[in-house]
Parts: C-alpha cells; structure tokens; sequence
C-alpha cells in the first residue's frame, strides 16, 4: 500500500489537494480511499456527497470515509472509557459529565493512527491518502513508542499481570470502600494494545518507499512559517516530505489594480517557498475563480497538479532534514548537494535558524528540542550539511 498524508496549516486548500490527488490514483487504476482525520471534516463537501465513518463510493476505483473519533472509541478503547466513566460517577459527577470527560485530550488524534494501521493490516486498497489534522500535529505522537516504551515494558507489563491476579481478592474489599471495582483484564490490556500498534505504525510512517507527506501551503508569511515547523518536526520523527504544493497563486491574466500589491506580495513568497523548502520539488497551483467543490471542479485541480504523473511516485527521495541525538548533544544535517562549506554562514533568530548561501537565503524554523539550543559548529559531509548545537555559554 502507499501511504500519502496531506497536511498544512488550516485553510490552505489541503483537502481539496487530497480529492484531487485520489481522483488521479483512481483514474489511474489504483483502488483508493481517501480518509479524512481532521475533526473539523470538509472532505465530504470537496466531493459533494455525503461521507460517513465507513468508506463509501466516490467513483470508480475512489471511496472516502470521515473518522468519528466517537465510532473508534467505543470500538477501540470502550471498555477504558467505561471504566473511567464508573470512577468519575463515583466520585460525584453526573452521568452526561463523567462520558465527556471519559474521553482523554488526543484520543482522537491516537484513533486516527490507529485507524491508518488497520487499513494498511487489511489491505483493501492500493492507496490511502490522508487528509491530516493541521500541521500534522498527530504526528507529534509518533514520539509516543519512544517515550513510553521502557514504560510499558520495565513497569507497566508487570504491573498489569499483578493488577490481574490480585483482583480477585481485592476487590471485595476495594469496592465497598472505594465506590468503583479495579480495572479488569481488558482495561489493562487496552493501554498496551494501543502502544503496540503506534509502534507498528512508527516503522511504516518512517519507511519513505511506502508513506510521503505532502506539504500544501500559501504564499504568505504566516502560513508558510507553519509549513517550515510542520516540515521540522516531521524531520524529527524521520517521516519523509517529498512534495510542496504552493496553492491559490493570483494567475498573471488578473490584471485589476485591487490585486496588484497583493500579487507583487505573492510573488516574494513564491521564492521564498522554493528557496526554503530546496531541494524539494514544488507544484503551484493558481487561485480559482470558483470553489472546489464537486468533482468537476476537482478534475481541474486534478488536471493543473498531474497532468500525465502518477501520484503515487515518491517526488523525492533523499531525506532533507534530519535530527539526530548523539551522546546528549543534538545535530541537524541538511541536504545541501554541491554547496561548498565556505560558502554557507549561519546564525539564529529566536526559533529560526538563518541560512546564507550566496545570494539565496533560508529560513529554518527549529522544533522546540533544538530551539533552546546556540549552533555550536558545522561541517561538510557527503552532500549534507551538519550543525551540532549545545547550551549557550552562561555568562
């Protein structure tokens, strides 16, 4: 299966990029589901039609479905989230209270990951294309095997068999006293279910022959700043970027006085979107005169952002930023192909880190393990240029 997740900064025009983009993998013979996970869902009204939590018909060889965090819930962690609720009831909230707070902050992120682990298990389809969150924040939770996993295995896994084999005779007298019974056996295994398959799901995300991540942005400055966070902390979960998608250029036929400043605007982030997104590729696509919605005006989309290609190919294949940990200290290594050392000057801004070659300039924006950090060197080494930082001098 290939794997292609869309994201960006909300409003972009992300979800209309991943219906076109499934619209050419179906017109190409691939069966394709595109699967929204963002929980403010408009694939629905991209394809005009009605969407559910279950993949439906789009087209010839194209479903799309909606994720109900609710739905995955009640399958994936019910038996959690009754527990939880008879603890809280017990301890004096109402019932309609207890179910919402039942449901933990980032539960829905989890079952979106969960969810891309169990089609990629099953199967069914050639490609998922997912229409992410903003930003891709769940992403962040890729770090959850690496956090958790002495955890789970050191602490948790004990713990779990004796919470199992005690039960029986606690909870005569835990439950008089306390109001509620102690977690059963399938409350306890529901945490380490969960973990395991986002481990699962790590090697498949990290593996950039089956999954890319497609960055659409705007050429504006705040939009942009998002897109370079959200491309520095996909680097540092190892999930590969290969393709930015520069949406809703003013065309050079709109000529009225209106737009002029903002296209000469436009103009300046347009080469600030390749200059700091080099050397991955860029596609632009023009502001429409209408909506995309219906698939007639996402076949234009379809037709400005593949012509001919297959969306499926990997755009690009080396790796452009990594981060790296190395006996405590941090590097971040950038692709930087045939750029003598000599030529490179760098410095820091805040969460920013300035990059000089030559005439061209570009802006990285740090994820937060760096941004508290001073460069403290750099070299040369097989095309990538390697930056080790360390805690400023105290003066």
């Amino acid at each position: 299966m290939r794997l292609i997740l869309m994201t960006g900064k909300g409003g972009v025009g992300k979800t209309s990029v991943a219906a076109a983009t499934g619209l050419r993998c179906a017109e190409l013979g691939y069966k394709t589901l595109v699967l929204s996970t963002d929980p403010a869902h408009s694939l629905a009204d991209s394809f005009d039609l009605e969407l559910g939590h279950d993949p439906r018909p789009v087209r010839e060889n194209l479903w799309g479905a909606e994720l109900d965090a609710l739905v995955e819930l009640e399958s994936n962690w019910g038996s959690v989230k009754r527990y939880i609720t008879e603890v809280l009831q017990a301890r004096g909230l109402e019932g309609v209270q207890a179910e919402e707070l039942a449901i933990l902050p980032g539960m829905d992120e989890i079952f979106g990951l969960v969810r891309m682990k169990r089609h990629y298990d099953e199967g069914e389809y050639d490609v998922l294309i997912i229409d992410s969150a903003p930003t891709g924040t769940a992403l962040r939770l890729l770090s959850l095997p690496e956090v958790s996993g002495w955890y789970m295995r050191r602490f948790y896994k004990p713990l779990q068999g004796i919470s199992v084999a005690l039960r029986p005779l606690v909870e005569p007298i835990f439950k008089p006293i306390a109001g509620f019974s102690l977690p059963d056996k399938e409350v306890m295994d529901a945490p380490y279910e969960f973990y395991e398959q986002i481990e699962a799901l790590e090697k498949i995300l990290t593996d950039n022959a089956v999954t890319s991540v497609r960055l659409v942005t705007n050429p504006e400055k705040m939009v942009i700043k998002e897109s370079l966070r959200a491309h520095a902390y996909l680097s540092l979960y190892n999930v590969a970027t290969d393709l930015v998608i520069a949406n809703r250029i003013i065309p050079d036929e709109v000529t009225d006085a209106f737009f002029q400043r903002w296209k000469e605007n436009q103009q300046e982030y347009r080469h600030e979107i390749h200059e700091n997104f080099r050397p991955l590729p860029v596609k632009e696509v023009p502001l429409y005169s209408q909506e995309m919605c219906g698939l007639e005006a996402l076949e234009t989309l379809k037709q400005t952002l593949y012509q001919d290609e297959d969306p499926t190919q990997v755009y690009y294949k080396e790796t452009t930023v990594r981060v790296l940990q190395e006996n405590n200290h941090y590097s971040l290594e950038l692709y930087l192909p045939g750029i003598p050392k000599d030529d490179i000057k760098l410095s820091k801004t805040a969460d920013e880190l300035n990059i000089r070659i030559g005439n061209h300039r570009r802006n990285l924006v740090l994820p937060q393990a760096l941004a508290a950090l001073q460069p403290a060197g750099a070299k040369m080494e097989e095309d990538y240029l390697k930056i080790r930082f360390a805690e400023a001098a105290k003066v």
